[in-house]
C-alpha cells in the first residue's frame, strides 16, 4: 500500500453519467470517465484488507487490492497483468458488471463508500488498449480440437481459456456477429458494440475460428469430429405471459425490442412493418430487472411518451436490507440511469389480461394489486390477488420476466455445458467465470 490512510482522506469519487437531456438523444456510452490522477486516487482508497471479501465475492476471484495498488501507483501495464490473470475481459465486466465486490468492500460496511473497483477495472482495461499493452499470444498446438457452440461471454470465456492451452478451437455462432447477449441483448448506452468487435481481433489474431451464421441443432454430430464440445448457447427462451390478449399486436418479449435496435444501429436494414418501435407510446414494461431497466433507456431513445415499470414482487428496501447482511449481495432498491431518464415504477402488481382497440392493437393492460403470503409449508410465499384493479395505458408492451433455464438431451461424455446454458439467467461475470471453470473441466477430461 503506497498509502495507508487514503481511505481515511479521500472520498469516493464516480465518474458519473453524461447530462440527462444530453445522452437521451443517442446510444452513446452513457458512463463517463475519471482523468488519471483522479482514477489513481481512487485507486488508492483500496485498504488492501487482511481478508479481502471483494476478492472472495468476486465469481472470478479478481484480486482487486493487488491491481488497485499498481494503478495508484501508476504502473498501468503490471495492473492489467494482474487483472487479466483472473479475468480475460475486463473491458466488459468494467462497463456492466454490478460489481459484487464492492458491496463486499469492508469501506462499504463502514462507510457505505466501498472503493470505485468496477470503473478502476474498465480504466484499466481501456489504458492497456491505447498503450498496446493487449497483445495476441499465440500458443503452441497440443493437436486437439474444441467446438464451442455460442459465443456469449461464456463461450468466449471458454474459447479463450481452451485456445490458451493449445487447442485448436472453433466457434459456431447463430448469429451474423459474436457476443452472445453482450451484442444483442445489452443497449450500446452501456456497451459499445466496437468493445466486443475489439475483442474479438485479438481472439482472431490468437487463433481462434469464428463461424458465423451457423445454428448447431445436433451436438452429438459435432461431438464425433472434435475432441470436446462446449455448449454455451445461454438462456434463448425468454419467459411468456399467458394472459388473456396476449396475441394483439404491440406486445413484444424485451429481447426483440433490444436485439433489433441493436441489429439497427450495426447498420442492417429492417422493414419498417417489422419494427419494434416505442416512438411517441405509452410503453408499458412489466419485470423490474435490468432487461426492463435496458427497455426503458431504449424506449426514451426512440422518443417514446411515457414508461412505466411494474413487478409483481414488493418493492426491495432502501439502503439496506437485514435480510442479506454483507459480504453478501444486498438486495436493495437499485435506481439505473435509465430509470433516471423517466420512469414510473410500481411493484405489487399482476397483470390480468390485455385489452386491445378494433384493429387488434393493444391499448390497455388491466392490472390487480397482490399480497404475498408466508406459506405454511416454508418456501416460496403464496401469491393473493387483492381485488383492486386499475387499468394503465399502453401502446407497446415489453415483457421483461427473465427466461427458462434451458433442457438439454443426454449428450456423450466429451459434450460439456456451460454459463446461463447450464445454470439458467445469470451474470456476465459468472457466465465468464463459468467459461473459464469448463476449459480447465475439458483440458482435466482430455487428459486425464
Amino acid at each position: 500500500m503506497g498509502n495507508p490512510k487514503a481511505f481515511l482522506t479521500v472520498p469516493r469519487k464516480e465518474a458519473g453519467y453524461r447530462p440527462i437531456n444530453d445522452r437521451i438523444h443517442d446510444f452513446g456510452e452513457v458512463e463517463q470517465t475519471l482523468n488519471s490522477h483522479d482514477r489513481k486516487e481512487q485507486a488508492s482508497r483500496c485498504m488492501d484488507c487482511g481478508v479481502p471479501f471483494c476478492h472472495w465475492a468476486c465469481p472470478l476471484g479478481n484480486k482487486d487490492p493487488e491491481w488497485n495498488d499498481a494503478l495508484y501507483h501508476g504502473d498501468w501495464e503490471n495492473a492489467y497483468k494482474l487483472l487479466s490473470k483472473t479475468n480475460p475481459f475486463p473491458e466488459f465486466t468494467g462497463r456492466i458488471c454490478p460489481a459484487l465486490c464492492e458491496k463486499a468492500c469492508v469501506l462499504y460496511l463502514t462507510t457505505g463508500e466501498a472503493v470505485t473497483n468496477r470503473e478502476n477495472e474498465c480504466a484499466i482495461a481501456e489504458h492497456a488498449y491505447q498503450e498496446g499493452f493487449v497483445k495476441a499470444q499465440q500458443p503452441a498446438r497440443n493437436g486437439k480440437s474444441v467446438a464451442v457452440v455460442g459465443s456469449g461471454p461464456a463461450g468466449l470465456a471458454a474459447a479463450y481459456q481452451l485456445n490458451k492451452l493449445g487447442y485448436e478451437v472453433t466457434v459456431f455462432e447463430k448469429n451474423e456477429a459474436a457476443g452472445g447477449l453482450l451484442r444483442y441483448g445489452i443497449p450500446n448506452f452501456k456497451l459499445n458494440k466496437k468493445i466486443i468487435d475489439r475483442r474479438i481481433s485479438i481472439l482472431e489474431e490468437e487463433g481462434i475460428k469464428f463461424r458465423y451464421n451457423e445454428a448447431v441443432s445436433d451436438a452429438s454430430k459435432l461431438a464425433s469430429k472434435f475432441d470436446a464440445v462446449v455448449i454455451a448457447t445461454g438462456t434463448p427462451q425468454a419467459r411468456d405471459l399467458k394472459a388473456p390478449g396476449r396475441e394483439l399486436k404491440g406486445i413484444h418479449l424485451a429481447l426483440e425490442l433490444l436485439s433489433q435496435q441493436n441489429r439497427v444501429l450495426a447498420g442492417i436494414d429492417i422493414k419498417d412493418s417489422e419494427r419494434v418501435s416505442a416512438k411517441g407510446k405509452n410503453v408499458l414494461v412489466i419485470g423490474g430487472g435490468d432487461t426492463g431497466s435496458d427497455c426503458i433507456g431504449t424506449a426514451h431513445r426512440q422518443g417514446c411518451k411515457s414508461v412505466t415499470q411494474i413487478e409483481i414482487m414488493p418493492k426491495p428496501p432502501v439502503g439496506h436490507n437485514p435480510n442479506t447482511p454483507w459480504p453478501n449481495w444486498p438486495v436493495i432498491l437499485k435506481t439505473t440511469s435509465s430509470h433516471e431518464e423517466g420512469c414510473e415504477r410500481r411493484w405489487l402488481l399482476n397483470t390480468n389480461k390485455f385489452i386491445g382497440d378494433k384493429n387488434g392493437n393493444v391499448k390497455e393492460v388491466e392490472v390487480e394489486g397482490v399480497e404475498w403470503l408466508p406459506n405454511p409449508e416454508g418456501g416460496r410465499p403464496i401469491m393473493q390477488l387483492n381485488g383492486k384493479k386499475e387499468i394503465i395505458k399502453a401502446d407497446l408492451v415489453l415483457l421483461a420476466m427473465g427466461f427458462l433455464k434451458p433442457e438439454h438431451p443426454e449428450y456423450p461424455e466429451n459434450v460439456f455445458t456451460c454459463g446461463d446454458a447450464a445454470s439458467g439467467a445469470s451474470l456476465v461475470v459468472r457466465a465468464i467465470a463459468s467459461g473459464l471453470d469448463t476449459a480447465r473441466r475439458i483440458n482435466d477430461y482430455l487428459n486425464k
